[in-house]
């Protein structure tokens, strides 16, 4: 895991999310992505509730435009944003594909900064859409990280909760520190916070 004087400032939430590449701004740009949607609730719960703690990692630094270059801009601002991070909020879901900066949040995220994840499954409301009533993730979510291979063959190594798109059940899981990498608890977790 790398160190470096930005995670002594590791505040924020970073929110991961597919976006069609090439990401134009023009017209709808991203707000008509199926994932980005989900990411701009996230924001509106922050902003309509005084109690829901989410530092947003994206506004840690200034935003670059898609036509910038991958190598010497985007990725590195990704890295810049992860490295102040405490977490991953990962929205996964039918819509979701592996994207080259999707792929590089999870992979950098997860493999060189340690950060645990919080996968919420837009596509689905309740825990019994999750995993069966012996706690075994159900195929509908299993084949979701098959989606994301990066994420899948990634996730055993950092404390990972998975929960349905509820607002509640993220409040939850952003107030528990075992979901931060300064306190990370072991294993993977389903609506179990």
């Amino acid at each position: 895991m790398i160190w470096n004087e930005k995670m002594n400032c590791r505040t924020g939430n970073y929110v991961a999310f597919y976006v069609d590449e090439p990401f134009y701004e023009g017209n709808l740009g991203a707000y008509a992505s199926y994932d980005f949607c989900y990411y701009q609730m996230i924001k509106t719960w922050k902003a309509t509730d005084s109690d829901f703690h989410f530092v947003n990692s994206h506004d840690k630094t200034y935003n670059v435009r898609d036509g910038s270059s991958w190598e010497l801009t985007l990725k590195p601002r990704l890295h810049d944003r992860l490295l102040r991070s405490k977490n991953i909020i990962l929205i996964l879901s039918s819509h979701t594909k592996s994207s080259r900066a999707l792929r590089e949040e999870i992979d950098y995220g997860i493999n060189a900064c340690g950060l645990p994840v919080i996968v919420i499954y837009p596509d689905f409301s309740q825990k019994t859409d999750i995993v069966d009533s012996r706690g075994n993730f159900l195929p509908q979510i299993t084949n979701l990280w098959n989606k994301l291979p990066i994420f899948r063959d990634s996730m055993d190594d950092i404390a990972t909760v998975h929960i349905p798109f509820q607002k509640q059940l993220l409040k939850k899981v952003l107030n528990d520190p075992k979901f931060t990498v300064q306190h990370m608890g072991d294993g993977q977790y389903f609506f179990s916070v």
